[in-house]
């Protein structure tokens, strides 16, 4: 099984309809999936995070850091990235 893990869950992504930790029978499945929540992530969220997927062995770790220019205000939402 291989998994996608979002390691910090803003307040954008716990609106979202993505799901952290699901598992894929297919590397290239979770592979796709997690290019296809970056990218969507990236674009369509509120723009203070920046998300990068990297491979980690059969999981595929999303990042999440704070972009540079979004330090003021706190997290989306107004609360703290969990």
């Amino acid at each position: 099984m291989f998994t996608i893990n979002v390691e910090k869950e803003c307040g954008c992504f716990k609106r979202s309809a993505f799901e952290n930790n699901k598992s894929f029978e297919s590397k290239d499945d979770a592979l796709m999936q997690a290019k296809l929540m970056e990218n969507h992530m990236n674009q369509k969220f509120c723009q203070k995070h920046l998300f990068t997927a990297v491979e980690d062995g059969d999981n595929i770790k999303i990042k999440v850091e704070m972009k540079p220019q979004a330090t003021s205000g706190g997290c989306c939402g107004g609360g703290h990235c969990s």
